[in-house]
């Protein structure tokens, strides 16, 4: 997390909340120790599918222990991968299932990343009773809908700004404002405005207006209605 002080620091001046989602033991107590420190940044801890081989029992145990902390509002970053490995489904679809159990026993929601796997995501999610955000959405429009009907929210990220990506455009156009939510996936998907930087939670604005001009929407309005649906789906009270 490197200068995560700083970006912190500067989130919080412009009133930007921050949800850090830990992958694997060490990240997770790296995103504990920053949600105890500042006031703007709330824990979500997980593992994540790039890890489903060498997660252990005691890891597990070590998690559910963790979720226990009132710092904690979501198991996250959890899901399943089929764009970067395939040959060990059976382990990430394992793994998931695992992380959903804890969400469902701690009564926390879900924040879920599915590439190239939504049918399977949507399948697993179903046997669930969890809820949740899917974090940078990248399915199709009827899809959505369907996560939408399980209680999840659609996670927009700096995809939308990008010039090429219509899928994302057209989508957001096909469910209602009220399940949606914003996000940077700092330090990654940058907005198209600063192509070539790292991103930062700074550039919520950036997705917010390009949300805003695909809606018919002003500005303010997505920012009260997706900062409502953060607030009601992360049981966030403190701002």
């Amino acid at each position: 997390m490197e200068n995560a002080d700083e970006i912190i620091k500067e989130a919080a001046k412009n009133d930007i909340h921050l949800i850090l989602n830990g992958t694997d033991p060490q990240s997770n107590e790296e995103v504990l120790e920053l949600s105890k420190r500042y006031e703007n940044v709330h824990a979500a801890l997980g593992y994540f599918y790039s890890f489903a081989e060498e997660i252990t029992d005691e890891d597990i145990s070590l998690l559910d222990n963790q979720l226990e902390n009132n710092e904690v509002i979501a198991v996250g970053e959890i899901g399943i991968d089929y764009y970067h490995r395939k040959d060990n489904e059976d382990k990430q679809k394992e793994l998931f299932e695992k992380m959903l159990d804890l969400a469902e026993k701690h009564d926390l929601p879900v924040i879920v990343h599915s590439r190239k796997a939504m049918q399977d995501t949507y399948d697993i999610l179903k046997k669930h009773d969890v809820i949740g955000s899917m974090h940078c959405y990248q399915g199709s429009a009827e899809m959505a809908q369907e996560f939408v009907k399980l209680g999840f929210y659609m996670g927009v990220g700096g995809p939308i700004t990008h010039n090429n990506n219509k899928k994302i455009r057209k989508t957001v156009k096909k469910i209602d404002i009220n399940h949606i939510l914003v996000e940077t996936d700092s330090p990654y998907l940058t907005p198209e405005e600063k192509r070539g930087e790292k991103n930062t939670p700074l550039n919520l604005k950036y997705i917010i207006r390009k949300l805003a001009e695909e809606l018919d929407m002003t500005e303010s309005q997505v920012m009260e209605i997706t900062a409502a649906n953060a607030k009601k789906l992360f049981k966030i009270h403190e701002y």
